[in-house]
Formats: structure tokens, sequence, C-alpha cells
């Protein structure tokens, strides 16, 4: 666990795909961990989670305070099932799209 400071805010991007990675680098963000798999308990309030999580992941990390960038893009089925490269994410046309996330209490 990281230490906890006033303004200390962390952008994890969460990907075990190369061409997510370069395409994230591509673009500028300012990543300052880059994770195969999200450790929920890991995100403090004001933290921002990039990635294409479950959706019940996605709901942890904004119950925690945190934002939830979620990468989307669209794949043709041809595409998928295999790994894309950068140049086939801005193909397909990724991009980040913010999303507030919460499970309805009482549901099954």
């Amino acid at each position: 666990m990281r230490e906890t400071q006033p303004n200390c805010r962390t952008t994890f991007f969460v990907s075990r795909h190369p061409g997510a990675v370069e395409w994230a680098r591509r673009q500028g963000l300012r990543i300052d961990r880059q994770v195969d798999h999200l450790d929920v308990e890991e995100i403090q309030p004001g933290d921002t989670v990039i990635g294409t999580l479950p959706v019940h992941l996605a709901a942890q990390v904004c119950r925690r305070g945190a934002r939830y960038l979620h990468l989307s893009l669209e794949i043709p089925p041809e595409a998928r099932g295999r790994e894309l490269s950068a140049e086939e994410l801005d193909k397909y046309g990724a991009r980040l799209e913010e999303y507030e996330i919460r499970k309805i209490q009482g549901t099954a």
C-alpha cells in the first residue's frame, strides 16, 4: 500500500495488452502506474483508473472515490479475440470515456 499524502493522486492504466499500453503512450497520457491487473484496495479517493474493467470492478473504483475512464473502441467481429496494435486501436476509434458506476442495492 502506498502512503496517502494530501493532493497525491495516482493514475493507473490497467492493461496486459502491449498495443493498449503503446496506444496510451502515444496519446501522451500521464500514467503513474501501469498494471496488468488492478488491486482495488490500492485505489484512493481522487485517483484515476483507466482501462477496460469488468463492471463490478469499475463500480468498486467509483465507490472508493476514484475516477474511471473506460478505454472504448468499436471492434469488428473479425478483430475480436486477438491482440490489437496501437494502430488498430486508432483504426477502431479508441477513446477514453468517463463513467460513474454504482451497484443498485437490493438487486439479485
